[in-house]
């Protein structure tokens, strides 16, 4: 079952025998247990493939004609599984075309194969690669990569469709982080309800170890406990098959 914040801080400090509160505001000591929980949601996500937190995701085109296939992640995205690219040539047209992902030393292979001359080809500077990158003008792009994870390239572009290439017709598809508000008594955690016990357990853990003697051996076992169940049981569907995650990890 699902809980508020507030909810989650007053278990807490029910359980550290503290006094009892209507709001997170209401003392220093429920502030300080509602940023325990939100450390500890944020390294429990950070460690797992969270269902809830996959999505669909458009890139942030850099829409310069000096990088005019450089696109870079939206805040908060943690990887992306794969991304198609809108290739139609007809005004409004819908044609995606999901592209390979490419290791940064064959991307170079790719792009060092070009003439570097040819009226076709323009020269891009890129500073993440330091390297000069050879990027066709004249079809649409079919493979990028990233050189430091921040940032995404794609191989060519039509410059008679689009002078860059444009986020309106990327389609990536991943995992993005969610805020976390950590005043508000009404926020409600981005998780599966399985996972709740589990995130209650380990922060109530953390606060023992924090603000009290020690955490207390019952709810170190419970945490061990759900820590186990969530593992086995992160997906409501069965996907039958493993992901391959390219680009940012």
């Amino acid at each position: 079952m699902k809980m508020t914040l507030l909810e989650i801080v007053q278990n807490i400090l029910s359980d550290m025998d503290s006094e009892e509160i209507n709001s997170i505001s209401d003392s220093n000591e429920a502030e300080q247990i509602a940023k325990v929980i939100e450390n500890t949601y944020f390294n429990l996500i950070s460690t797992r493939v969270i269902p809830e937190h996959a999505q669909t995701i458009k890139l942030v085109s850099y829409s310069s004609s000096a990088r005019p296939t450089h696109f870079s992640f939206p805040t908060r995205v943690k990887n992306i599984e794969f991304l198609d690219y809108n290739v139609s040539e007809k005004v409004g047209g819908v044609e995606y075309k999901r592209l390979t992902y490419l290791e940064p030393d064959s991307f170079f292979a790719l792009s060092d194969k070009r003439d570097s001359l040819a009226s076709n080809v323009v020269q891009v500077n890129d500073v993440q690669a330091d390297s000069i990158l050879l990027i066709r003008n004249d079809v649409m792009p079919a493979y990028y990569t990233s050189f430091d994870d921040e940032n995404i390239v794609l191989d060519s572009y039509k410059s008679t469709i689009d002078s860059t290439l444009t986020a309106a017709k990327t389609r990536a598809y991943g995992t993005k982080y969610p805020t976390f508000d950590s005043f508000s008594d009404t926020f409600t955690p981005d998780i599966d309800d399985v996972m709740f016990p589990y995130l209650l357990a380990e922060a109530k853990s953390t606060a023992m170890s924090l603000f009290k003697s020690g955490a207390d051996p019952k709810i170190e076992q419970s945490a061990r406990r759900q820590k186990s169940y969530v593992q086995n049981d992160m997906h409501r569907v069965n996907k039958g098959r493993p992901h391959n995650n390219y680009g940012r990890r």
